[in-house]
């Protein structure tokens, strides 16, 4: 493992070097944002996205980077049991992709990258391409087109 981590950082010191560095485009990184609570297995959000670009454009991902990012993937299931269809349909969602670099003081590589990630409901053909972050913090809200998922106490 650590030969490969090793392997990593040279790749991404030398991706840097060549390249002159990378330099961020994340227009909606907020170091203060604090996270969600969560329940159920679930994010409780209470806003919608006043942008339509939040989560549909690379340069305005979803930020989830609110503990250490091997921990990090959590949180994307927790925001997406907290979203439903436009007509509260299930939300089904799959990873398709990883782009994107940018430097990050919170990434053990001192890079991060978005995940890319298809969104489908149940009973529709109706596809939505999201950008998730797992390595800044963000405002976490419910992006357009989607809706907040009633939190049920158990």
């Amino acid at each position: 493992m650590k030969t490969f981590q090793l392997l990593l950082l040279l790749l991404f010191t030398t991706f840097f070097i060549s390249c002159g560095g990378i330099k961020s485009t994340l227009q909606n990184v907020d170091n203060t944002a604090i996270k969600p609570p969560v329940r159920n297995n679930q994010f409780i959000i209470s806003e919608y996205a006043a942008d339509g670009k939040y989560g549909y454009n690379q340069d305005y991902p979803i930020n989830l980077g609110f503990e250490n990012e091997k921990y990090s993937p959590k949180n994307i299931v927790y925001f997406f049991n907290a979203l439903e269809g436009p007509n509260g349909e299930k939300v089904f969602y799959t990873k398709i992709d990883t782009c994107c670099p940018f430097p990050s003081k919170k990434s053990i590589m001192g890079a991060g990258t978005l995940e890319v990630y298809i969104i489908t409901f149940e009973g529709s053909d109706a596809r939505l391409t999201l950008y998730l972050n797992i390595y800044e913090k963000g405002k976490v809200v419910c992006p357009k087109g989607l809706k907040i998922k009633k939190y049920i106490q158990e």
